[in-house]
């Protein structure tokens, strides 16, 4: 039974090949991870059963950690319009699944997610993954699928836009109003050595 003081979203990260997922919990200003991982699509040939599979999945997740939120990030642009079009079914299934729990969900952006995990929005995935780590606590020799790590921004993300609050050179959330506007991995870096070997 979660105390009152405690949210846990869970974090997906859309695909058709691979979907991310990551579950954190926040009690009292305090994030951890709950759960990570990926749903493996790529050997289901047919579009149909890889929804089904989300569907399944998702569903258990849900069932297992009941989240009180979900968040999504949302499907890049794609020339191709049949793979954004299965992009956003693969979305629209993880959402609806959420939705049919009466789960709120929300979207980011991927740029919207890199400036609230690591304060660039043009930073890399790589250098996600690892304020991810910082920040959830994890082992910073921990092997994560970068699909995971995705999800694991996007539900940090979500959280610190729910609560208005951004994450300090010493990772402690604060609010805005007290936060300088520019929060960059180079200057978490400077200010903690000692966190990122």
């Amino acid at each position: 039974m979660k105390k009152d003081t405690e949210k846990i979203i869970i974090g997906i990260d859309p695909g058709t090949k691979i979907m991310g997922f990551g579950i954190i919990k926040i009690e009292n200003k305090i994030l951890s991870v709950l759960h990570y991982g990926v749903i493996h699509l790529k050997q289901y040939d047919n579009h149909a059963l890889k929804l089904k599979k989300i569907y399944e999945r998702i569903t258990e997740l849900l069932n297992i950690y009941a989240p009180d939120e979900m968040a999504l990030e949302s499907p890049f642009y794609s020339k191709n319009p049949q793979v954004a079009l299965k992009l956003g079914r693969a979305q629209g299934m993880a959402m609806a699944t959420a939705l049919a729990k009466e789960i709120p969900v929300s979207e980011y952006a991927p740029r919207k997610v890199k400036q609230a995990v690591t304060g660039n929005g043009a930073s890399s995935k790589e250098q996600v993954a690892e304020m991810a780590k910082l920040l959830l606590n994890i082992n910073k020799d921990e092997n994560i699928i970068i699909d995971a790590s995705d999800a694991l921004g996007v539900a940090i993300c979500h959280h610190f836009e729910s609560t208005k609050i951004v994450p300090t050179p010493q990772s402690s959330p604060v609010s805005r109003s007290q936060t300088p506007k520019k929060t960059s991995w180079e200057n978490f870096i400077k200010d903690n050595p000692n966190r990122v070997k």
